[in-house]
């Protein structure tokens, strides 16, 4: 038996035979020719081609994977269709006298390793798909046709990684899992294996051996392990895991259209996260009580150009009508830190996750904000939209929200156009909205807790640094007590507060969740029904008896190896210790 670890993708367990996937790479050499011009026609007709395929493409991942998916391949028709790329190819055709083969190869080593080499992660990723055009157009130029991956039965599919092309042409009946040697969290593929909702590991290190083909492996995602020609003890139990978790699925089907009641009567609500029309399907399915975030900066990301009014109105009337009397809250534009676009034509930061991101570039480009909250403000007419804003740090910023607001409403008051009354929201994600969300709370209608950042901030941890992951602990005493506190702030002020950050999902939180009275956790849409169940056998009023008895701050547990005689690291006082006048004594860590 062998056994590989790597990142996981999506949970869930795959047993099944192997189907090893390798791309038949093929030195091109620089064959010479008497006719250049002939040459670069050849390349124009191959382009052309390849552009056809890529529209195919793009509607066949639009029905599968929605618009986030399917965006890929816009990416690459604006690639292909750059100047850059063909002067390039036109460049090394009439410069060396080759053929169209060897410059499309040149040029498509150059510009990969261009991107490869670039800081921005979303750039580097941007490589593959290089690779992807110049692999199309050498398979064009050869003669041969579009190539798939194809199999009788389902499989377990192993690839030194996947392109977008080769993932979206798969038969999806047919996969069973992906195992990728190499690739991220963020390539296509992950993103594509979290829509199709099956196991998957990327960044294995795994040996490409063709001996592997059809040999039976398991895929564990929730432990991101996987085993080739596993053992009959190993084969067992993961066959019986897998028939649980086939039970679970059953009967988490049958917690749909229950309501969100714990056993001694406290409701909360269970919405989605989504980022995009595609995601809708989803969040109806799993029984969604409405959208607790629509991260809108995906319709930027999407282009390379700023999205009109029109076209964001359009997007967001298509949600509100599809959820119909459900809440849909959009977040505003949450640009900059790790998802960058291009045509904003920022400055280059040293620091971009404290620097100019979401409502920052908002209130300093207020042209770019006024189009976004027109087309908010427009489209509610057809649903019940709320409006969030992110990164808040101050009461100020809300009081120059709230003036582009009125001066947006007078905008559409001149044009005659109908617009609704959106609820009007913020998100409590740095340390200082927490610290005065008893200010924050008078001003606004709701609170949205984005624990992501709230925890890297809180904790000085980059959560995009893989350096510092061990000491990124969203668990951390001082971030569930920063939740607590705003959550108290919040309902003091009569207003309901959720949580929309990937602790809200997290099942070993739900109960303590409940316990500090969250009004309503926004979750992908496949942890909907886990978490219902939870919600469903969980008796609050009992667990804070619990909690009060039994339950220590997590500063307990990391402090259990210090050195006794450190007066800071230690668990606590003990017996005999005296503390000045106004210094903490330590009860307060039992409270």
């Amino acid at each position: 038996m062998q056994v590989y670890h790597g990142k996981s993708v999506f949970g869930g367990i795959a047993i099944g035979r192997i189907l090893v996937y390798g791309r038949e790479e093929k030195p091109v050499k620089p064959e010479k020719t008497k006719d250049a011009k002939a040459e670069m026609l050849r390349y124009r007709k191959a382009a052309q081609t390849a552009l056809k395929q890529l529209d195919g493409l793009y509607q066949k991942a639009l029905q599968e994977a929605g618009e986030d998916g399917a965006a890929i391949f816009e990416i690459h028709r604006m690639m292909l269709e750059d100047n850059a790329y063909g002067e390039s190819v036109e460049n090394i055709i009439y410069g060396q006298q080759v053929k169209a083969e060897y410059a499309v190869a040149r040029t498509g080593e150059h510009f990969a390793r261009m991107f490869a080499d670039m800081e921005d992660a979303y750039m580097r990723e941007r490589a593959a798909d290089v690779k992807d055009i110049s692999e199309r157009l050498l398979a064009i130029l050869g003669g041969e046709g579009e190539k798939g991956i194809r199999t009788k039965e389902p499989v377990i599919l192993l690839a030194e990684d996947l392109s977008p092309s080769e993932t979206v042409r798969l038969d999806k009946e047919m996969i069973l899992s992906f195992v990728t040697a190499r690739g991220s969290l963020n390539s296509h593929t992950a993103i594509l294996a979290r829509t199709m909702g099956i196991p998957a590991l990327v960044d294995t290190g795994l040996p490409l051996d063709g001996k592997l083909d059809g040999m039976l492996g398991i895929v564990d995602g929730l432990a991101g392990v996987i085993y080739i020609d596993p053992d009959e003890e190993t084969l067992t139990g993961m066959g019986k895991a897998l028939e649980q978790e086939k039970e679970k699925a059953k009967l988490l089907q049958t917690l749909k259209g229950r309501e969100n009641v714990t056993l001694d009567g406290q409701s909360i609500l269970l919405y989605a996260n989504i980022g995009n029309i595609g995601d809708l399907a989803a969040a109806l399915q799993n029984d969604a009580g409405g959208i607790g975030l629509l991260r809108s900066e995906f319709i930027y990301l999407e282009r390379d150009r700023f999205p009109t009014e029109e076209e964001q109105f359009r997007i967001y009337r298509t949600v509100a009508e599809t959820m119909g009397k459900k809440p849909v809250i959009i977040r505003t534009l949450d640009i900059g830190a790790d998802k960058q676009c291009d045509y904003f034509g920022m400055e280059k930061e040293g620091n971009p996750a404290l620097g100019c991101r979401a409502i920052r570039i908002c209130l300093t480009r207020p042209d770019i904000f006024r189009t976004q909250l027109r087309a908010l403000f427009r489209a509610s007419v057809y649903g019940e939209i709320s409006i969030m804003y992110p990164m808040i740090t101050s009461v100020k910023e809300i009081c120059r929200i709230r003036k582009i607001v009125e001066e947006v409403k007078e905008e559409l008051n001149a044009r005659g156009v109908a617009y609704g009354n959106p609820g009007q929201g913020i998100m409590i994600e740095t340390p200082a909205a927490a610290l005065i969300s008893d200010l924050l709370a008078r001003e606004v209608d709701f609170f949205s807790i984005g624990t992501n950042d709230l925890t890297q901030y809180l904790l000085a941890a980059d959560r995009q640094n893989r350096a510092v992951d061990e000491f990124y602990d969203s668990h951390h005493p001082a971030v569930l007590r920063l939740i607590q506190m705003v959550v108290e702030n919040a309902h003091q002020a009569g207003i309901r507060v959720g949580i929309c950050g990937e602790l809200g999902a997290d099942p070993g939180l739900t109960r303590e969740f409940l316990a500090m009275g969250v009004d309503e956790l926004s979750v992908s849409p496949g942890r909907i029904l886990p978490l219902r169940r939870i919600i469903l056998e969980t008796d609050v009023s009992e667990y804070r008896k619990m909690r009060q008895k039994e339950w220590q701050p997590p500063v307990y547990m990391e402090t259990q190896e210090c050195h006794r005689s450190n007066s800071i690291c230690r668990q606590g006082p003990e017996e005999g210790d005296t503390f000045p006048a106004g210094r903490s004594t330590g009860d307060e860590y039992l409270a």
